[in-house]
């Protein structure tokens, strides 16, 4: 392979090596430039000059500033680069509404079984939801005894999940950020694969009451399994009643069928991990593209993470569609500030070892490749962490950068696919839905071939292109939610737990 590397955008002043490996000194790119010291694949060769205290450029912004003269050909290292200030919020909400409209992608459909409420699952689980953490070891060990006792009976349902978690009791229930968690919880168990059928198990003392969950009752039949409750007789009894509530349940998700839904019964999360330098050029791209084709088609699109967002905000509140959308989109950068403030850190402490190792300098660069992901449609909503997203097309939901956070998060929006961007590699998977993984480089795909479902990393040696790549992408979310395609997280069962974000006390 002859030396390559990656330009962004034409005033770009920096570029990316492409050859696995990295190359050596002296290397010679089909321009003429010539390395000066050996570069890794991914990380940062100069392209020209670069005088001390002047602009870095990447994407057409500044990443960073040179903290000293760099010379063409240099290694643009995380230590020649000093970090800008992030771009004010103060006057972003004055231009909007600059997104060009798309024409409408007709006809799109997925097979998956409609709820009552309007939305539609991609999978038929049963749920059982928890209100505290002193339960979910009882949950578990009866969802085992569901799966080997019960399932097999309902050959229609695909599986048995325990939304447990670490909260519900030692907290700060009323304190403000508490109705983060609360909120969450509330709709993890309306969530649209679990088909409406709630079942709640509850300790009987603690604080998160299922009462407080809000949630709607759908019949007169018992929904909350209280393990306090005189009428249960020991830990055999409790079992008991779990599996009775369970298998009440299973007979009526037993008869549901998949069948031909519009596309905008589909909510796709978008969400990137391990992220390295190409995933702004290669896999996220390809994600934005599917996103578009996804927007066009009437379904609902989510991309999140507010840090990998922040530093790019200036080039998404113009494709806001209205001044209140703007406005929702700086109140959530603005809420973040506050809270990593209060924490004594800033956006600085995102990126990782892995990232940096990546070829990501910092928080900025990453941000700026982060939000390719969300494509070129218009944002039509903001929804806050915890919420339900209500408005169809793509969607800005609040969440930390955390993987498991974040996934956790657009869950509870309505999420029932989820498309994982990754450049260093990770086996994260959901219960709840299926999880496509894009690798941004092949080195990767090859190296994780029963872990990546698509490689994206062909974009950057020419074998594919972008609209390609999304292409297939678009197909694969299609086919995942209609059931047709099982991904990789799915064939292992490789499930993360869910994560809850707490910003209030823990008393």
């Amino acid at each position: 392979m002859q030396p390559l590397y990656v330009r962004v955008q034409p005033e770009d002043n920096v570029a990316i090596i492409v050859n696995p490996g990295g190359l050596e000194a002296g290397s010679v790119f089909a321009d003429g430039l010539m390395l000066r010291e050996r570069i890794p694949q991914a990380h940062k060769v100069a392209l020209t000059g670069i005088a001390k205290g002047t602009a870095v450029t990447r994407y057409g912004v500044t990443i960073g500033y040179a903290v000293d003269d760099i010379q063409a050909g240099e290694w643009v290292r995380e230590d020649r680069l000093s970090l800008p200030e992030p771009p004010a919020l103060g006057s972003l909400c004055e231009v909007v509404g600059r997104a060009r409209a798309s024409e409408p992608l007709e006809g799109v459909t997925f097979d998956g079984y409609p709820n009552a409420d309007g939305t539609a699952g991609t999978r038929n689980i049963l749920g059982i939801s928890t209100t505290v953490q002193c339960v979910a070891p009882t949950v578990e060990f009866a969802v085992k005894r569901i799966k080997q006792e019960l399932l097999p009976r309902y050959p229609n349902v695909d599986d048995v999940m325990a939304v447990t978690h670490p909260y519900g009791c030692g907290v700060a229930i009323n304190a403000p950020g508490a109705e983060i968690p609360i909120r969450t919880l509330r709709n993890m168990a309306l969530h649209p694969n679990f088909g409406g059928e709630l079942l709640v198990v509850s300790l009987g003392c603690e604080k998160m009451q299922p009462s407080r969950m809000s949630l709607p009752i759908l019949s007169d039949e018992p929904w909350i399994v209280r393990l306090q409750d005189e009428e249960h007789r020991g830990f055999g009894d409790i079992v008991a009643a779990i599996l009775r509530f369970a298998e009440r349940r299973l007979e009526r998700l037993n008869q549901r069928r998949r069948v031909a839904c519009p596309a905008s019964q589909l909510t796709v999360g978008l969400q990137c991990g391990g992220s390295d330098a190409f995933s702004g050029v290669t896999a996220n791209p390809a994600v934005g593209y599917a996103s578009d084709l996804l927007v066009r088609a009437g379904a609902t699109v989510m991309f999140s993470e507010v840090t990998e967002v922040r530093d790019a905000i200036h080039l998404l509140t113009p494709r806001a569609v209205s001044r209140e959308v703007a406005e929702a989109l700086v109140r959530e950068m603005a809420w973040y500030d506050a809270y990593l403030e209060r924490g004594a850190v800033d956006r600085s402490a995102n990126p990782t070892p892995g990232n940096k190792r990546g070829g990501l300098s910092n928080i900025v660069e990453k941000a700026l490749g982060s939000v390719a992901k969300s494509g070129r449609s218009a944002i039509v909503g903001v929804v806050p962490p915890g919420e339900k997203a209500t408005v169809k097309g793509l969607n800005f939901a609040a969440t930390p950068a955390s993987d498991f956070i974040c996934g956790t998060l657009q869950l509870a929006a309505g999420m029932n696919v989820h498309v994982f961007t990754t450049g260093e590699g990770t086996p994260y998977g959901l219960a709840l839905a299926p999880v496509i993984k894009v690798a941004s480089r092949t080195a990767l795909a090859e190296r994780w071939p029963d872990l990546i479902d698509v490689d994206a990393g062909r974009i950057a040696t020419g074998v594919s292109t972008v609209e390609q790549v999304g292409r297939e992408i678009f197909s694969m979310i299609l086919d995942a939610a209609s059931g047709r395609h099982k991904t990789w997280a799915e064939h292992w069962g490789l499930h993360n737990a869910p994560a809850l974000f707490n910003p209030a006390p823990v008393t």
